[in-house]
């Protein structure tokens, strides 16, 4: 018998056991210093299995603890790259954007559309007028052969001064009966006209002059219209310089959006070409008795264009 069982002791605790209450008996310690003889070994367990079980667990709970506070280190750690990316790459950023909205405005289509004007002048070289003869007789086949005799002199007239016959065309001819406020006839009218087209500007105011002379009173001289016969050099220096004002304007629009002109999708183009017109007297000319002052001066040839500009990324 060993000193701790005469003492009654527990080797473990180092205290007296717990009796029963029943038999006043020592209950058996459920933790001994190590397996008793004819003990069931499932239900006991020792001192050091005991200590390497919590070990165990403090491990356990160390190893969750460390993992938990490594978690929570890489978050704040991603967090700051995160964060000093965006405040590094911020201006970047925006201008990807701007850059990506632009080329979808781009490349959606866009257009824009501007109209430019060109104008340049030139020296008129063909005049066209109106001249007839109005005659009244008491009967009609008098009047007109009256007016028939004036208006052949007026062709002939103007033959001899430089106008061809296919320059010459009947554009009034017409006969009427005059009648009083109670309706009678007293007579018969005729007016003709003539719409000539002259190219020797030189003889101009003398054919009008001699034309006028020869019809004699009742000449009528309806206006005179100056015009350049052949525009091509003056339309092509007009429209060029229509094409160059709306290229200006459309560089400047898409300058300022951010963008840049691209291919032209369409032109339109509308030419003006101004005329100028002298209104003569034949009582002025025949008192004259000299060639008609005819002042050609000069003749706007203006172009309008309308163009569609495709935009572009600058």
């Amino acid at each position: 018998m060993t000193e701790d069982q005469a003492t009654g002791q527990d080797p473990v605790s180092g205290q007296e056991p717990e009796t029963s209450p029943e038999s006043g008996q020592p209950l058996r310690t459920a933790l001994t210093a190590g397996p008793a003889r004819g003990a069931d070994r499932r239900g006991s367990l020792s001192v050091a299995a005991i200590r390497k079980r919590a070990c165990s667990s403090k491990a356990s709970v160390a190893g969750v603890v460390g993992v938990a506070a490594l978690a929570l280190v890489a978050v704040v750690l991603g967090a700051a790259a995160l964060i000093n990316s965006g405040s590094s790459n911020g201006a970047d950023g925006i201008r990807v954007a701007l850059t990506s909205s632009h080329s979808s405005a781009a490349t959606s289509g866009a257009t824009i559309t501007v109209t430019g004007n060109g104008q340049v002048e030139g020296t008129p070289d063909t005049a066209e007028f109106a001249i007839g003869v109005s005659t009244t007789a008491p009967s009609a086949v008098a009047a007109l052969e009256q007016n028939n005799k004036q208006v052949t002199t007026i062709e002939l007239s103007l033959k001899q001064h430089g106008v061809d016959s296919k320059d010459i065309q009947t554009s009034d001819l017409e006969l009427s009966a005059n009648t009083d406020s109670r309706g009678n006839v007293t007579g018969f009218s005729v007016d003709d006209e003539l719409n000539v087209t002259m190219t020797d500007l030189s003889n101009l105011g003398v054919a009008l002059d001699a034309a006028v002379q020869a019809a004699g009173n009742g000449v009528t001289l309806g206006g005179i219209s100056f015009s350049v016969s052949n525009q091509s050099a003056l339309l092509a220096s007009a429209r060029a310089q229509a094409m160059l004002s709306a290229r200006t304007e459309a560089d400047q629009v898409a300058t300022g959006a951010g963008l840049a002109l691209g291919p032209i999708v369409k032109v339109t183009d509308q030419e003006n070409a101004g005329q100028y017109v002298y209104y003569g007297s034949a009582s002025a000319a025949m008192a004259s008795n000299a060639a008609v002052p005819v002042e050609t001066g000069q003749q706007q040839i203006s172009v309008q264009v309308s163009v569609v500009y495709r935009l572009v990324n600058s």
